[in-house]
């Protein structure tokens, strides 16, 4: 079983890539309709077979997930998972000072 903290660190490490971030925060900007493959490729100027590479990633640590419909792959924001990686950061925030920030 995976803990949090490990979940959390796989989610981080698929973050720590320039392209990977980026093509996040494109596909957060695209909506719930999801964002196609061919979109992100176009955007980011980079070949298929990495684009692809970095899209396994982030799905893989469940930060993307992906339909396909028809010849066309649409990616979108798993926004559970988001929001819970980022509230993992600020759910203690200030305890050890005793306040609150």
């Amino acid at each position: 079983m995976v803990t949090k903290l490990e979940r959390h660190a796989e989610q981080f490490g698929a973050l720590g890539h320039p392209v990977r971030l980026s093509i996040l925060r494109y596909v957060v900007q695209g909506g719930d309709g999801g964002t196609p493959a061919g979109e992100l490729q176009a955007k980011l100027d980079i070949p298929a077979s990495t684009l692809s590479h970095h899209l396994e990633r982030l799905v893989s640590a469940g930060l993307l997930q992906s339909r396909r419909a028809g010849t066309f792959i649409y990616y979108s924001a798993e926004y559970d998972e988001l929001e819970a990686l980022t509230g993992y950061l600020w759910e203690d925030c200030c305890k050890r000072g005793k306040g609150c920030c």
